[in-house]
């Protein structure tokens, strides 16, 4: 059986635990201030579309396809990217909340962070390559042998990496925010 494949449509204001999101593709979409709170959108592609002002917090991403998907001050609290179909996996993110969420073991190169709460997310053993943080808050983010090679730490802060567990080669770091490396040591370092 097909699946059904949408395109070219604006969904606003909708609330999808009242009226379900049928299962399908949807192409080149904009959800606009939509509810997908703890609902499951399993097996269901979104490719080149833009989400704004939605909540997905403790939504059902498994093998939910997310690619080339631009998040925009969404609520995405506690969800399981890990579970999503990795097959072209490419996702932006600005000015969302993204605590408590899980990209453990996941191929998210290149992705992009801008404004985001990233508290005690888990990206332990995920290929973070050339991905950048721009001015997130990673609070208790764990980073456990995470491939941070070329990622863009620049203007994030309260991030806590240990060089020696993960790869960080050419990773990008300001004076400002060094002490993120270094808190295993216990340094007493002031500016």
């Amino acid at each position: 059986m097909s699946q059904k494949f949408i395109d070219d449509l604006t969904f606003q204001g909708k609330d999808f635990i009242v009226d379900a999101l049928e299962k399908g593709d949807y192409e080149n979409c904009q959800f606009v201030n939509c509810n997908f709170s703890a609902i499951r959108l399993s097996y269901i592609n979104f490719i080149d579309c833009q989400f704004e002002n939605c909540d997905f917090s403790n939504a059902k991403l498994t093998e939910t396809g997310l690619r080339n998907v631009e998040f925009t001050k969404c609520k995405l609290i506690g969800i399981r990217f890990d579970g999503c179909n990795d097959f072209l996996f490419a996702a932006s993110f600005k000015g969302c909340r993204l605590d408590y969420a899980s990209f453990h073991q996941m191929n998210a190169q290149k992705t992009n962070f801008q404004d985001c709460s990233l508290i005690e997310v888990d990206f332990s053993k995920t290929n973070l390559k050339s991905v950048s943080f721009s001015n997130s808050d990673l609070s208790r983010a764990v980073f456990e042998e995470t491939n941070l090679e070329e990622a863009d730490f620049r203007t994030a802060h309260s991030f806590s990496i240990e060089p020696s567990k993960n790869q960080v080669k050419n990773a990008k770091f300001s004076t400002n925010n060094l002490e993120g490396l270094l808190r295993k040591y216990k340094l007493d370092i002031e500016s």
